[in-house]
């Protein structure tokens, strides 16, 4: 017999004092209500009420046993409550990792909003740009930029990051503008480090909807962060060719200059990722549904 289901009626008898009275109301027999008293005594090994044919009452062991199971029934009680709660009403902490740049430049700006909507609801944001596995480190979900690997999680488009060259006014008055990508070949070029080592391979989009390849030299490389990559372009060492959301205001500023402005910009796929479940939690939900009105692909 189900361990919390006789635990249930043994209360259920205490409270209303006998068999009968137990099981009326309960869909139960009183012989079936006492089969479940009956299981319990065995497995405990001790009597729990001791029964006449006029009245019963509890054991020492009994009105222990009671005590302890009005807790533990309590307590399941609320933690059904609370899972039932946490599935219908956006609560408690929601882990998402984002790229370091996405973060700092469009979602922390934004998440205000999204916090003020769900006061219930705790946000840590995780900003790095390394691979995480939202299962082993506990991440409800992610933003992933690029083209996704196969894997099992659900992931919703959040539109494309477009990519641009640029530079500082310094820069290209002491070194010459560039015309075309091939021109870069002649240029100092900082390069951004990734876990698969140095991108030096810069792909162009052509008028002819052609790509270029350009294998572009340069004298300083970083890893790990695109906003030094940003610093180090602003101070003039430098052309670099990184996502248009770091640069955009620069160059409206007038602080960093694009190149190739005629040429399509090359862009990466952005995607919110996360795992599949039955049902999602409210919470998770409520972000996906945030996110998408937010930054998702607008209808024409």
């Amino acid at each position: 017999m189900d361990r919390f289901v006789s635990m249930s009626i043994f209360t259920r008898v205490v409270e209303r004092g006998s068999f009968v009275a137990a099981a009326e109301g309960s869909g139960m027999t009183a012989t079936m209500v006492g089969n479940h008293i009956r299981s319990l005594e065995d497995r405990l090994g001790a009597r729990l009420l001791n029964r006449t044919t006029r009245q019963q009452s509890l054991t020492d062991t009994g009105r222990n046993y009671y005590e302890q199971c009005v807790n533990i029934l309590a307590q399941v009680q609320a933690a059904e409550g609370d899972a039932r709660d946490i599935r219908e009403r956006p609560r408690g902490r929601l882990r998402v990792s984002v790229p370091v740049m996405y973060g700092t430049m469009l979602l922390v700006p934004a998440i205000g909003k999204y916090l003020d909507a769900h006061s219930d609801v705790q946000v840590e944001l995780a900003l790095n740009d390394r691979f995480v596995d939202l299962a082993d480190e506990g991440f409800e979900a992610a933003i992933r930029i690029g083209d996704l690997a196969d894997s099992n999680l659900i992931a919703r488009p959040l539109g494309r990051s477009s990519l641009v060259a640029c530079a500082s006014p310094e820069y290209l008055a002491r070194h010459g503008t560039p015309t075309t990508p091939k021109d870069l070949e002649q240029h100092h070029c900082i390069a951004i480090g990734f876990v698969s080592g140095l991108k030096r391979d810069w792909r162009f989009t052509l008028l002819d909807d052609s790509e270029q390849i350009v294998r572009v030299p340069g004298r300083l490389d970083i890893s790990g962060s695109g906003i030094a990559l940003r610093e180090a372009a602003l101070a003039g060492l430098g052309i670099i060719f990184q996502p248009a959301m770091m640069v955009d205001q620069d160059i409206a500023a007038g602080r960093l200059i694009r190149l190739f402005p005629d040429l399509p910009s090359p862009s990466n796929p952005i995607h919110l990722v996360y795992l599949p479940e039955r049902k999602l939690t409210a919470k998770l939900s409520s972000f996906i549904n945030f996110m998408i009105e937010r930054f998702g692909p607008q209808p024409n």
